[in-house]
């Protein structure tokens, strides 16, 4: 998979590129992974959709004008299940703050273990002589890209055949994949070990590899773990409780503002952009914050690219700044003159977190924090309780609703 440059009409001539390929192909052909280069059965959208340079309702809405909603089932269920992550994670935000501060366990206990740190090296350098695993991540790092059965067999054999720690593995996707999400990424990982549903885990299996790689790939004997639990032992009291969504102060009309562009949202021009006075704009680059141990080259590069891309298209001069000192962008407001800092919503994740260390900082400067939020997550996140089901059974009915808009 080869990705072209991180603007929207890139992503909307990808999504033209694939629309044909929506219906049967997509539902025939989604589960093989033919190789870099070869991913012709999947969209390759995911870079796109995950910096909403194309929504997912733009995606959805093009798959069933051409297919209708049953001929483009599949596919749209896979677009869901992005909303679904997101939703389900807003619902248990402690979910996050538990992932983020158990990798920083994790790595101190790498940094004592002179064997785990062996055996880590090995893994992230494709060393381990498990021929399927060693290709892997050798297309991960040099593409930014997997696909997503392979990412599911990869993070079964790091987790259960490799016995590394699953939030390493986690960290280790994070940090290269151009489409990397704190929603998708935590709790898919999650779900592979065990954590996510309970009682449920996945096991890769070497018939399996052997069928959906075309034979590329087939682990001989003894070579992939028998899995028969996952690691719920890890979590001995179970899920957290949900929590209510949390409801985001809506920026107000011609009040002075400082937009905020990052990368959660490229298309600001839909959000009511035009009623708010904007008397400046800055265009924050947080990809370093996904990781303490740092980001592939590549996915900075894609990030500011598209930041670049959506200050052009809402027509303002953006200040470029990273995401380091909190005081860095509160001073910028205190000097514009605003009495609002103005973004899309932000969801739980590392750029969320550092900006719970802005608020309070700009509240102290009579400055709010205001968040535009898209209907499509609103009809989503509510049904994002427990497992896909309950949004899957929804998707006729949130579908027919923005038809009618």
């Amino acid at each position: 998979m080869t990705f072209g440059p991180a603007t929207r009409a890139e992503g909307l001539a990808h999504m033209e590129a694939f629309i044909p390929r929506m219906g049967r192909c997509y539902a025939a052909g989604r589960n093989y992974d033919r190789g870099p280069g070869q991913h012709r059965d999947v969209s390759g959208l995911s870079p796109w959709l995950r910096r909403r340079l194309v929504t997912e309702e733009e995606v959805v809405m093009a798959a069933i004008g051409a297919h209708g909603l049953e001929g483009a089932e599949k596919f749209v269920q896979e677009v869901f299940w992005r909303g679904y992550f997101k939703g389900w994670l807003e619902r248990r935000p402690s979910v996050w703050a538990e992932y983020r501060d158990g990798l920083v366990r994790d790595l101190a206990a790498l940094e004592r273990d002179g064997d785990l740190q062996r055996r880590v090296r090995e893994a992230e350098s494709g060393t381990t002589g498990l021929g399927c695993f060693d290709a892997w991540v050798q297309e991960l790092v040099e593409t930014g890209y997997l696909h997503n059965h392979a990412r599911m067999w990869f993070a079964s054999i790091w987790i259960f055949t490799l016995h590394l720690p699953w939030r390493i593995g986690a960290d280790f996707f994070y940090r290269h994949l151009l489409d990397g999400d704190p929603a998708s990424n935590t709790l898919s990982w999650r779900w592979v070990a065990g954590l996510h549903t309970r009682g449920k885990y996945y096991a890769a299996r070497s018939w399996n590899i052997a069928k959906f790689t075309g034979q590329r790939f087939a682990p001989g004997a003894g070579e992939l773990a028998e899995v028969t639990e996952g690691l719920e032992q890890l979590e001995p009291e179970g899920l957290p409780e949900l929590q209510p969504l949390r409801k985001a102060r809506a920026p107000l009309a011609r009040v002075p503002s400082l937009l905020l562009v990052t990368e959660e949202d490229g298309r600001l021009e839909e959000t009511g952009l035009e009623q708010v006075e904007i008397f400046g704009a800055v265009r924050l680059a947080a990809s370093h914050l996904r990781s303490p141990r740092g980001v592939a080259d590549p996915v900075a590069e894609f990030e500011a690219a598209a930041l670049s891309d959506i200050a052009r298209r809402t027509g303002v001069m953006a200040k470029p700044m990273r995401a380091e000192v909190p005081k860095e962008l509160v001073a910028l407001a205190v000097r514009l003159g605003v009495r609002q800092v103005v973004t899309a919503y932000l969801p739980e994740g590392p750029l969320r977190d550092w900006l719970r260390l802005v608020e309070p900082l700009l509240a102290a400067e009579g400055i709010a924090l205001c968040e535009w939020q898209r209907e499509w997550d609103l009809a989503i996140w509510p049904h994002a309780t427990a497992g896909f089901f309950k949004v899957k059974k929804q998707i006729p009915r949130i579908v027919a609703q923005r038809q009618l808009l």
